[in-house]
């Protein structure tokens, strides 16, 4: 799996899911904000990492006994043994959270390997502990029976879809406080480079609008007066 330059990341990390959403809008791609997961502590830094999937499909009873655990090549464990460092699990649940993705111990595992976050459309388990860890976590809502009622891993590191939105291994995984973008890796950098203009012109405009100037030719920016009021802001601020 390619890794993006730490310099990518570090832009990255400086830009809301708002705005990376309105820059891939003007590219063409509609649907990259995961639906229905929200993070489960409001206040955390902004996660960025590589995508590394995980996918479920409807358990079967006599293929998803609890003894499965046993076995160490069991795909869910797996997975987490595996998860790189600074990547980000995202596990395709088929929206579906009345059985848990995963709980805390295989989440503090994932926190101690050094990955950068999980998300499931799904739910976990022990939320309230998840929550108080040190790591990102997104998810649908709580929820408490074991994922072998419900759900049967089948694959790592493939093509999933998470919340309705196709995610690739490799794939640009950004979440704050709003929820979580998904980024194409071959438009990383570009994308970085792009949303670092967009957020300093929106503390410009915000700054503006605080002080009483209207929207319109202002947001977006459209008139003269204002782009010379931004280039004057830039000198000052940078």
């Amino acid at each position: 799996m390619t890794k993006i330059a730490k310099a990518t990341k570090d832009k990255l990390r400086k830009v809301s899911t708002a705005t990376v959403a309105t820059c891939l809008f003007k590219k063409g791609l509609k649907n990259q904000f995961i639906q229905h997961v929200k993070p489960l502590k409001l206040g955390r830094p902004t996660m960025v990492g590589e995508a590394y999937t995980l996918r479920y499909i409807p358990a079967r009873e006599d293929l998803n006994p609890i003894t499965v655990f046993r076995d160490p090549k069991h795909l869910q464990r797996v997975a987490v043994e595996e998860c790189p460092e600074g990547s980000v699990m995202v596990i395709d649940s088929r929206q579906n959270a009345r059985a848990a993705s995963a709980g805390s111990i295989l989440v503090t595992r994932l926190m101690v390997r050094k990955a950068e976050g999980i998300i499931t459309d799904g739910g976990f388990r022990d939320s309230a502990e998840i929550a108080d860890l040190d790591f990102s976590s997104y998810h649908n809502r709580p929820t408490a029976p074991t994922n072998l009622t419900l759900h049967q891993a089948i694959a790592i590191n493939d093509p999933i879809g998470c919340g309705d939105v196709a995610v690739f291994p490799g794939d640009i995984i950004l979440g704050d406080d709003d929820g979580v973008m998904v980024i194409p890796a071959h438009l990383a950098d570009e994308v970085a480079d792009e949303c670092i203009q967009m957020t300093l012109y929106e503390d410009f405009v915000l700054e503006m609008v605080e002080g009483g100037e209207p929207v319109i030719g202002l947001y977006p920016m459209v008139s003269d007066e204002a782009k010379v009021k931004f280039e004057k802001w830039k000198l000052d601020n940078m």
